[in-house]
C-alpha cells in the first residue's frame, strides 16, 4: 500500500500554503509552528535553496525556500510571507512560503496519485493531489523533499 493508497474515508489534517498560484499541504503533525517573515542569517558557501538560519526563542533553524526548491522563480518577501516550521528527522527546518491558506480537513478518498506529468514541481516530493470542489491541493512529502546535500548542510547547522 502507497503513502496515497489509504484507508478509505481516512482523515486527514493539512496546512495549506501558497506557492505562486499553485496551493500545496503538509501534514499537520509535522508542522511544530508558523511564522512571519523574519531576518535570517545566509550561510556562507551553503546550497541556493538553503536561505541561512534564524533565531526562534533561541534555538537555530535552517530555513529553505520552498519556492526556489521547487523551481519556481522568485520573488520578493511580502506580508503574507511564513516560515513553516516543521519537524525533519528529529530537527526543526524551516521552509518560506508565499503565504499560508487554511488547516483543512479531507478525507483520504479524495486523494489520487500524482499524474504523470511534467511541471515546475519536482513530481518525486509530491505524495498525491486532493481534488477540492473548485481546485487541486498538492500534497508534499517532507521526507523526500530534501536532497541528501541538504540534509548533510542542515544537519551541520
Amino acid at each position: 500500500m502507497s503513502n496515497v493508497e489509504k484507508i478509505e474515508n481516512e482523515l486527514l489534517q493539512l496546512v495549506t500554503f501558497r506557492i505562486g498560484n499553485e496551493e500545496f499541504g503538509f501534514d499537520i503533525f509535522k508542522v511544530k509552528e508558523i511564522n512571519k517573515m523574519m531576518d535570517i542569517t545566509q550561510i556562507p558557501n551553503s546550497q541556493s535553496t538553503v536561505k541561512g538560519v534564524v533565531n526562534l526563542r533561541g534555538s537555530v533553524i535552517p530555513v529553505v525556500s520552498l519556492r526556489e526548491k521547487l523551481n519556481f522563480s522568485e520573488k520578493e518577501h511580502n506580508s503574507n510571507t511564513r516560515i513553516i516550521v516543521v519537524e525533519y528527522q528529529n530537527k526543526s527546518i524551516g521552509f518560506i512560503v508565499d503565504e499560508v491558506n487554511e488547516v483543512l480537513r479531507i478525507e483520504s478518498s479524495i486523494i489520487e496519485k500524482p499524474p504523470e506529468m511534467t511541471t515546475t514541481v519536482e513530481s518525486a516530493y509530491i505524495n498525491g493531489v486532493a481534488k477540492l470542489e473548485n481546485r487541486l491541493l498538492i500534497l508534499l512529502d517532507l521526507d523526500k523533499i530534501l536532497t541528501q546535500d541538504e540534509e548533510m548542510e542542515l544537519e551541520s547547522v
